[in-house]
């Protein structure tokens, strides 16, 4: 198993540089059910925000974009069934994706629940902090 940077899958969706982009192809092809790329949490959080920001890519896209990757034999995403419970919150909810991806980690965490000061992140299931 080899570990994967978020440019590498940046540039394995996104083909945005033609060189890099051969080379993140390269690895991915390289890659089995047997011998997975490992994706951790911070690069999906990281992942996420790159294509919003950077690609512009909507809800939907990513959403979408996720579920691949979650589906990918060639894949082992670090806590899969929060990453995938937190893609299914985001989907439904105005909170940002990594803030449902706190809320179910620390649910898995066995906590009570999760505190914010964030309006958008108590969409994701956090107990709001008002006074």
């Amino acid at each position: 198993m080899i570990g994967l940077d978020t440019n590498v899958l940046v540039r394995y969706l996104t083909l945005d540089d033609a060189r890099q982009t051969a080379l993140a192809v390269g690895i991915f092809d390289s890659l089995s059910a047997g011998s997975p790329g490992f994706v951790s949490l911070a690069v999906i959080i990281e992942l996420v925000w790159v294509l919003e920001s950077s690609y512009d890519f909507r809800k939907d896209r990513i959403v979408e974009t996720l579920d691949a990757l979650l589906r990918s034999q060639e894949l082992a995403v670090e806590r899969t069934d929060a990453v995938r419970q937190a893609l299914r919150r985001f989907a439904a909810s105005r909170a940002d994706f990594a803030d449902c991806l706190i809320e179910r980690c620390c649910r898995e965490a066995e906590c009570q629940y999760t505190v914010t000061f964030d309006r958008k992140a108590a969409a994701a299931g956090m107990r709001l902090i008002v006074g």
